[in-house]
């Protein structure tokens, strides 16, 4: 009976509310401390920055409260300019929050540099796919005394010779000296020697 009478007195119940509104205040403090230390519900939307130099980015990002980093360079793509941005993450228009690192990959000086192929004694159907393939181009076609028809005596570029092993950019042109079919294997090697010489 007594603990009924306390149950429903007045002390108890003002000590239920003032419990429960401690309780509550608690609550609201967590949840607020939590909001300004974890930048809840806070978003950013992440700029378009491909095409951008690294001056540019640093602006951009310092302005959005965003950082950066440069994970890689990537093939050459002359679509965009030298060391400029070609690949974000997260991408334009995506929602971060405050300070989030926006990672880069910028665009390489040129080409890289590819060794050349041996295509010396090959048929010209046999050549031209195999420097394609590696990303050189074909130029210009000429021919010169062999026995060989058809078959690479010589590669060229800028009108200097070129041995297998040197390194060109890739997308770089390469002239190829041919056989015509005439001639013999001495008349040949005499061409040969000769042209190494006005080379050097």
């Amino acid at each position: 009976m007594n603990l009924l009478r306390f149950l429903i007195s007045k002390s108890f119940l003002k000590q239920i509310a003032l419990a429960f509104i401690i309780t509550i205040a608690f609550i609201f403090a967590v949840k607020w401390w939590l909001n300004s230390t974890t930048n809840h519900d806070q978003r950013i939307a992440v700029p378009d920055i491909k095409g951008m130099t690294l001056e540019l980015v640093e602006q951009e990002l310092s302005n959005a409260d965003l950082r950066y980093y440069i994970i890689d360079s990537a093939n050459y793509n002359p679509d965009y300019p030298k060391y400029s941005v070609i690949e974000q993450d997260p991408a334009a228009g995506k929602f971060v929050k405050e300070n989030r690192q926006i990672y880069l990959v910028l665009n390489p000086s040129g080409y890289r540099k590819l060794t050349i192929p041996n295509v010396i004694d090959k048929t010209r159907r046999q050549a031209e796919p195999t420097l394609k393939a590696l990303g050189f181009k074909i130029g210009e076609i000429t021919y010169i005394d062999h026995i060989g028809k058809d078959e690479v005596r010589q590669m060229r570029y800028k009108g200097k010779r070129l041995n297998p092993g040197d390194q060109l950019q890739k997308t770089s042109v390469i002239d190829l000296v041919l056989g015509n079919g005439k001639g013999s294997y001495r008349d040949a090697l005499q061409s040969d020697d000769t042209t190494t010489d006005d080379d050097n």
